[in-house]
């Protein structure tokens, strides 16, 4: 019986992964996250580099991080910083900066850069779906960490109906 269940419970996790939250998931996290708890790594932020870059201390180890799943806009490109990239660093700042956070992997665990690709959860918050849904990042999705591609279409879509953010204050 209990395997039936289990069963059912992945089943209906899977084809529902927005509404459907087992008891066991992490509050403030998308269902599917709880799946991924073996890919979790905690660790404190040390500095953040942009909008979607952080830099982080597991254990000894520093490591650089790249949200997985959003874009935000670039303060380091050649030429003048691109609109509103001083806002999403000054949000990723204040949501993230000096605390402790989950790391969590999907398919990929680092990109061509080395940097390491993750969701970054942190005080019942969803960082990367955070900064989409208040118009500081973009959704970009990179197969095969799509995961939660379909979250992040919807909270950028959000945003742009609401013009939050750089949908107000930007030229797209």
């Amino acid at each position: 019986m209990e395997t039936i269940l289990t069963a059912v419970v992945a089943i209906l996790g899977a084809l529902f992964p927005f509404a459907f939250q087992p008891e066991t998931s992490t509050p403030g996290l998308p269902s599917d996250i709880a799946v991924l708890a073996e890919a979790t790594t905690t660790a404190v932020v040390t500095r953040v580099i942009d909008g979607d870059t952080i830099k982080v201390l597991t254990g000894q180890t520093e490591l650089t991080v790249r949200y997985i799943g959003i874009d935000t806009p670039e303060p380091y490109a050649d030429g003048p910083p691109a609109c509103f990239s001083a806002e999403a660093t000054a949000r990723n700042t204040e949501l993230v900066a000096g605390k402790t956070v989950e790391l969590i992997a999907d398919v990929e665990r680092t990109d061509r850069y080395g940097r390491q690709l993750r969701y970054v959860y942190v005080d019942d918050a969803f960082v990367n779906e955070v900064l989409v849904r208040e118009g500081y990042a973009t959704a970009l999705t990179i197969k095969p960490n799509d995961r939660f591609a379909d979250h992040f279409i919807a909270a950028e879509q959000s945003a742009q109906m609401q013009n939050q953010g750089l949908w107000d204050n930007c030229d797209r």
